[in-house]
């Protein structure tokens, strides 16, 4: 058996420094950050190690951490470009975004031949709903850089945001070339714009799902392009999904993908048919399992003489912003106190057992705690009176089933939920309840708990 090979002895100060930077570059953050505090400690004075460290924590997803560290790095040495960088992705993360913009206009100063520095500035207009200003940035790195992806990629987001979709999914077609994802390895070409009439087309799923949930309403006019569409589901959307076998054929062996003449990205819809602001189709009709429908009404039978709200509070942990989008389910508790409402929890996932362990499944139902998949979620949400979610897949679903739903959006909402303030054509029972500043839960929930007493009192007369 091999041999490991020895950790470095440590015998100095510089050694600590060095074992931290290793430890770092590893991705071993826990003991990057314990070695990176040792050192500190005896050599407070290094900005690029505060700089270090503040990046560890913004790893870890410790953001005022990160800021804290980077503030310190800038205090000791406040025109090093890298430094500047760090310290502007930490106040982003942390939802300062008018310090980290203040910080993206003075490293491109300093620096005004990295690529980088304008996709980040662009990008930190978007985020501050500064459109013109955003677009303005990346079409001068644009010309300067024709050839960096992740400028053209941040241009897509917002001319998406401006409404511009025929330009907007153009340009995201830059994605392929930038560092998240790659085209996959298939054995038919991408599909674009060929005819396809006598042919087939493997559609694929791209994003989250939700984005899925979204993009399948464009299936029915790309069947009306003549092809046989085979497509690959996930689980959790194949009875939900199963409405759409009349146009497409589920597939899941090697062997039906071999059969392929050309394979599209769902994302890839909008553009190839065209679609406008003005254009966009009603959302994909759901199959809800006459299965899903009893398990629903045995759980919501009981409380028929209440105003039924559905809550949903994060949305996957593992996607990088979720910690924007998402809060504490404790946050609906503030509104328990409301006459004749009852809560039910949409949530699935790793934090459930926090909510059942500190006593709030009490109050608001664990109705889909073990739901076996969307099919699921979509019969509980058509016996409520309201959905309340943050931007999760859950809201989608919502969507597409016509039921009204209010979307919690943080102060940087995904493109679909701009340019129009309240709503969206996407989904027309949808309305959307923005934060006003970054972080600022307080003001959204203080809004809604009115608005659903208001609500509710409309319920009672009707």
């Amino acid at each position: 058996m091999a041999m490991s090979e020895p950790a470095p002895e440590i015998k100095t100060i510089a050694d600590v420094r060095q074992a931290a930077i290793d430890a770092h570059q590893k991705g071993d953050y826990s003991k990057a950050q314990e070695f990176y505090r040792v050192y500190l400690q005896n050599r407070p004075k290094d900005a690029a190690i505060w700089s270090n460290l503040g990046a560890v924590f913004r790893k870890q997803k410790h953001y005022q951490l990160a800021v804290a560290a980077q503030l310190r790095a800038l205090e000791l040495d406040p025109e090093t470009p890298s430094l500047i960088n760090n310290a502007a992705n930490a106040f982003y993360d942390d939802g300062q975004l008018e310090n980290s913009l203040e910080m993206r206009k003075k490293i491109i100063a300093l620096e005004p031949d990295n690529p980088d520095h304008y996709a980040s500035l662009g990008k930190c207009y978007r985020g501050l709903h500064k459109l013109d200003k955003a677009k303005d940035t990346l079409l001068e790195g644009i010309k300067k850089f024709p050839n960096f992806a992740e400028i053209h990629i941040q241009l897509a987001f917002v001319q998406l945001a401006m409404g511009d979709y025929p330009q907007g999914f153009k340009t995201f077609n830059w994605r392929w070339q930038g560092d998240e994802i790659s085209l996959p390895d298939l054995p038919c070409p991408k599909w674009n714009g060929e005819v396809l009439s006598g042919k087939t087309i493997l559609v694929t799923p791209e994003q989250g799902f939700g984005d899925t949930i979204l993009m399948a309403r464009f299936l029915r006019g790309l069947k009306q392009l003549g092809p046989q569409i085979n497509m690959v589901v996930k689980p959790p959307l194949r009875r939900l999904f199963s409405s759409l076998e009349e146009h497409v054929t589920f597939i899941t062996t090697k062997e039906d993908i071999q059969k392929c003449d050309y394979w599209m990205p769902m994302m890839d819809l909008p553009l190839y048919l065209k679609t406008t602001l003005d254009t966009v189709p009603p959302p994909v009709t759901l199959h809800v399992p006459e299965m899903a429908k009893a398990r629903a009404l045995k759980i919501t039978q009981p409380y028929s003489d209440r105003f039924k709200v559905g809550v949903m509070w994060s949305g996957s942990v593992t996607y990088r912003a979720n910690h924007k989008r998402s809060f504490s389910h404790q946050r609906f508790l503030e509104l328990c106190n409301i006459p004749d409402i009852r809560m039910f929890s949409l949530y699935k996932g790793p934090l459930l057992n926090d909510y059942v362990t500190d006593g709030t499944s009490a109050l608001i139902i664990n109705a889909s705690g073990n739901d076996s998949d969307f099919a699921d979620s979509a019969a509980l949400m058509q016996k409520l009176d309201l959905i309340i979610s943050m931007d999760s897949a859950i809201v989608h679903v919502a969507g597409s089933l016509g039921c009204e739903v209010w979307n919690l959006l943080h102060f940087e909402p995904y493109w679909l939920y701009e340019p129009f303030e309240n709503h969206t054509p996407w989904y027309p029972s949808m309305r959307l309840i923005s934060q006003e500043k970054p972080g600022d839960w307080d003001g959204v929930f203080a809004h809604l708990k009115s608005d659903l007493e208001e609500r509710i009192k409309q319920w009672k007369k009707s």
